[in-house]
């Protein structure tokens, strides 16, 4: 019999081997068949004359390991992180654009560095992309770029 693989850690470190899978979800406080766990709203009545009168369900098992549960709905609400970053290559060659051509897409088109044959506009909206994601950035950048023309005259 082949080992399951299981991708979440919390459920994986609650699991035992010795069980089945209904076995373990069970104990966890999951679900095996999402159908059964929510019922259609027809079936909500009928669930209601099951209920026994110490107000547990007839068949609903206890859950054994609810620190599983615990830990994915802890999980689940942490924020997203987001990673806003751009990739190295593509900073590098739209600083190499700017450098070497200013504000000319049409040069930047035609450059040889051009290997994936961007057109203008295309060459354009990723250098919005980099002012956007690297505001102070471009500006310093650009700012030295100035410096330098000041130089060289």
């Amino acid at each position: 019999r082949a080992e399951r693989c299981v991708r979440s850690a919390h459920v994986r470190h609650a699991w035992d081997p010795a069980k089945s899978v209904a076995q373990n979800l069970a104990d966890m406080g999951l679900a095996e068949d999402p159908n059964k766990a929510v019922p259609i709203a027809k079936k909500a009545q009928l669930v209601k004359a099951d209920v026994e009168s110490d107000g547990q369900e007839k068949g609903k098992k206890t859950v054994i390991k609810p620190y599983v549960l615990n830990e994915m709905e802890y999980e689940a609400s942490l924020p997203e992180k987001k990673s806003n970053t751009l990739s190295r290559d593509l900073i590098d060659y739209v600083r190499y654009m700017i450098q070497n051509h200013g504000e000319n897409y049409k040069e930047m088109a035609r450059d040889e560095k051009n290997y994936y044959q961007d057109t203008p506009k295309q060459i354009k909206r990723k250098i919005n992309v980099y002012k956007n994601f690297y505001p102070e950035e471009y500006k310093a950048f650009v700012a030295s770029l100035k410096q330098e023309k000041m130089d060289v005259q």
